[in-house]
Order: structure tokens, then sequence, then C-alpha cells
């Protein structure tokens, strides 16, 4: 495997090369209008060269400009499969397989985090980690009562290297303006920053798995590992077993995938109104299938924080859109932000994009596929600045629960779950009932 690039020096040159890059595709576009080249294909042009310099750099980097392309999922449908394909693969190389610290780095964080003694709090500590992330790993050990349990170690200097991702990032802001101009990238960003602050303390993560593990205790349904002990770069919770949802996806059976599919949606759909949190990063390594049946949840260091229970505006806008009147949704995307003030889009563009977002809630039951989830990405793959999708704005407040609803469709479309999901939108989603 290739050495990613670790080096603040070497990370800031990658980002710092994409502006000047920008500026040089520029001077060549004016180069050939005046050859004779229409204004449209020139433009074009330098979207499609600046997306394929934009992805290939975030596809390079971990940190925050993983965290970015992962917030800019839905928007990346927009462009087309030969420039985003090669910026997933990459993502995704990244999120399984980040490279472990030697067992010498670990032993030195955790004397510097615990104290000399720390195996005295460990009847048995596995060098060897379990799970790697991208500020993290997961150990497994024994605690020093005999219980099993997973110790996740925060990288070193892991927060410097975001936080500078992030402070580079917010320089591109007329870069991102060319491929998607409806959208306030330093809006987001901004809000990516903050959010990625509190992933970096523990202390944070382990109140909001603290919370989910009271309310979910003894739930019929979902199992939440309990914290035992945290400070700002270690936490110790719970050893959770059970069969990985990755592993459900490619062996489970229709029945198995149907299952943990409804129960993911509930669990999303419900946690709002029952711990007034939203668990915000639903790809398939945090989740298990335990041998009664449940879904057990893991990672709670991204959490939105909807203390008023999931937003409303999604469940009346989605109620109005299935009767038909995109009068009023237009408006209600407008003052939510969805739409900006000098953006005008096409009403009937707009119904064609969000169509199969709500199709699930228009009938009682609802198959996802990843042939269903390749069609709407395939109707909204151009460039043209007419292309809906790139003149939707991503108001910084819905940021997390943009990532929750497009990795948990898409984690559904990999389960090819079938399952009556209207009923969770009338129970859980407010405003959708009337």
């Amino acid at each position: 495997m290739t050495d990613l690039p670790r080096n603040a020096v070497t990370r800031s040159a990658k980002l710092a090369a994409l502006p000047l890059g920008f500026a040089g595709r520029t001077a060549l576009g004016l180069g050939k209008r005046i050859g004779g080249m229409s204004a449209e294909i020139v433009a074009q042009e330098i979207q499609q060269r600046t997306a394929e310099q934009i992805f290939k750099i975030l596809g390079e980097l971990k940190g925050g400009a993983m965290k970015l392309g992962q917030a800019l999922s839905i928007f990346e449908a927009a462009l087309p499969p030969e420039i985003a394909g090669p910026y997933r693969a990459t993502l995704t190389r990244l999120q399984d397989a980040a490279p472990p610290l030697p067992a010498a780095v670990v032993h030195k964080v955790l004397t510097e985090q615990l104290g000399d003694d720390w195996r005295e709090n460990f009847l048995e500590f596995d060098d060897r980690p379990t799970a790697a992330a991208s500020i993290g790993q997961v150990h497994r050990a024994v605690w020093h009562d005999g219980r099993q349990v997973a110790v996740k170690i925060q990288y070193p200097g892991a927060g410097r290297a975001l936080m500078s991702d992030f402070n580079q990032l917010a320089r591109l802001g007329k870069l991102f303006g060319v491929l998607l101009p409806g959208l306030d990238i330093k809006a987001v960003l901004g809000e990516l920053k903050e959010r990625v602050g509190e992933e970096l303390d523990y202390f944070k993560e382990a109140e909001a798995q603290h919370a989910f593990a009271l309310e979910f205790k003894d739930d019929p349904d979902f199992s939440v590992p309990d914290v035992i002990a945290a400070n700002e770069q270690i936490l110790v919770t719970e050893w959770m077993d059970g069969t990985p949802l990755s592993k459900i996806i490619t062996e489970g059976t229709q029945e198995q995938r149907d299952r943990a599919g409804l129960l993911l949606v509930r669990f999303l759909f419900a946690s709002p109104a029952r711990v007034g949190m939203l668990h915000a990063d639903p790809h398939p390594g945090n989740f298990r299938v335990l041998d009664d049946g449940r879904l057990g949840v893991l990672d709670f260091g991204a959490v939105n924080h909807l203390p008023d229970g999931y937003p409303p505006v999604f469940g009346r806008l989605t109620r109005i859109f299935n009767q038909g009147d995109m009068t009023t949704v237009v408006q209600g995307l407008r003052d939510e932000g969805f739409i900006l003030p000098h953006i005008t889009v096409d009403v009937e563009a707009l119904r064609g994009f969000l169509a199969p977002y709500i199709e699930p809630t228009q009938v009682e039951e609802f198959t996802f596929s990843r042939e269903w989830l390749q069609a709407q990405a395939a109707s909204v793959a151009d460039l043209r600045p007419t292309n809906v999708v790139r003149q939707l704005n991503l108001p910084a407040s819905y940021v997390l629960i943009h990532r929750v609803h497009a990795a948990g469709i898409g984690v559904l479309c990999q389960l090819g779950t079938t399952a009556r999901f209207k009923e969770e939108v009338i129970r859980w989603v407010p405003g959708f009932a009337g």
C-alpha cells in the first residue's frame, strides 16, 4: 500500500496546488474562447478539469479532506462517473485500510495519557488493533475487573492535521463555486470544523455514548456498549461481539438483510426523539447484528445534537411533496436555506431529483437496491449549470443530517433491504403525518 501523505508541509502543498491549477485552467479557457470555442463548452471543460483535480487531491488526503468529501457525497453524484469513480474508490480504501500505529507508539500514547502504570488498568491488552479509522484505532483488552473492553486510542497529532486541512480547504471557496454555484462552501466547512473538533474530544464522545447506552439499555431492538473510562484521547467501553453489518451485506440471508435495514432506519429516526441526538456516522463498520437479533451500535464520535428531536421541516415538506404542491416545497427549501436567494431552480427538475428519495414514503413497502441508487445518480450526472443538484445549497445546520441521509441510503442499498419504511417515518418523523 502506498504511504498516505502525513507530513504537514506535504499536505499543505497538495491543497495549495488547487487554486494555482484553477488559475491556469481559466487562462487556458480564455485562450480557447479567443480561438472560437463556445462559452458553454469552455465552461464545462474548466469544470471537468477542476473536478478532476479536486477529487484527486481530496482522495489522496485523509482527515479534514476526507470529512469534506463525505459531506459533499450528494453533490459528487452530480459529477460524471469517470471523475467521481476514482475518488470514491480512494475514499473507500482510506476508510477500510487506515495504517495501524506500531505497538511502540501505542504504548507511548497510553503512557502519556494514563501514566507509567497504565498496564495496571488491564489484565490483558492486545497490541494489534481490531479497527482503524481516520483519527484513531481500537484495541481489545480485559479491564482490571475482568470485563472485555474496547480501548480507542487517538492518533498523535490527529487534531493538528485535521485543523490544518480545514484551514487550507477554507481558502478554496472560489474553486468549489465553479463546480457547485449554489453551495455556500464556507458555511459547510465551518460546521464540519466545529463538529470535527468535537470528534477529537473523547470526553464528548463518552458523554454521547453513555447517553445512548442508558436510553437503549434492555431495549428489544438495540444495544449500545456503555463507557467504562475516558479522557480526551483514550476511550474505554464495553466490548461488543456480533456479526459486522458488512458481513450481513455480503453473506446475510434476505431475512437478515431486511431486518438489519429496518432496524438501522428505526435507530436513526428514533434517536433524536429518544436521546436528543442523531448518530452521524452510519457506515457498516459501526454496526453489529447480535446473536439475539438486536442491532448493536458503535462509535459516537460524530453526533448531531437535536434536543428538540428530528427537524419537522423534513416530514412536513415530504408530506407536501407527496400531495403535489411544489410551490410550497420550493418556498420551504428557500426558507431553510437549501436554495439561496440568487438561485432560480427548474421546479420540474427539482421534482425529478427529489422524487426517488421520497419514494419510500409513498408506498407501504419499499426495496432499496444498488440499481435503484445508480439510476438516481445517473439522472443528475452532468456538469451543466442547469443541473439542479449543482444549484442546491447545504445549510450548515444540516451538514450532519445530510451525512446520515446519504450514508444511510447507501447502506440500505448495499443491504438490498425490503421493509415497511413508511411506518417508521410516520412513527418517528414529526410533521409527516400532518
